[in-house]
């Protein structure tokens, strides 16, 4: 199995009282180089972890411990120009605003040939069509199978 992972499945893995850190990192910790992230996703990952409404916070050095790391577990994928502007071409007009982002994610998941696509967005994913919906897998159902 060639798996994605989506920051939404990441994040978790680096905050350890988030309600779904144990089953998202289980699925993380069995992730090789032969499984994938979008390069876009790090920079998702340490947005959203220094973000967070936490207390200590989580600084930009830690965070980028964790893009480290995730860069050290999973081989990172990112679009050509040509491929950023096909993805741009086909997306119009039916995926607007900051869905736009999330299509960029599932076209990188495409281009590797990934058979999941693990997320906890399965609706923002879903909503990408067939050919995305079939791919998008919560980290619950790659423990399951």
């Amino acid at each position: 199995m060639k798996r994605f992972f989506d920051s939404s499945a990441l994040v978790p893995v680096f905050y350890a009282d988030h309600e779904r850190h144990d089953v998202s990192t289980s699925v993380y910790l069995t992730a090789t180089k032969d499984d994938f992230c979008a390069r876009r996703s790090l920079g998702e990952v340490y947005a959203t972890l220094t973000g967070l409404p936490v207390r200590p916070r989580i600084k930009g050095p830690e965070a980028i411990s964790v893009v480290d790391q995730i860069r050290e577990r999973l081989s990172l994928v990112s679009l050509s120009d040509a491929e950023y502007l096909s993805a741009l071409g086909s997306a119009s007009p039916a995926i607007i605003g900051g869905a736009f982002y999330g299509w960029l994610i599932a076209k990188c998941a495409l281009k590797v040939g990934a058979t999941a696509l693990i997320t906890w967005n399965v609706r923002h994913f879903n909503r990408f069509g067939p050919e995305i919906a079939q791919l998008v897998r919560t980290p619950f159902e790659i423990l399951a199978s």
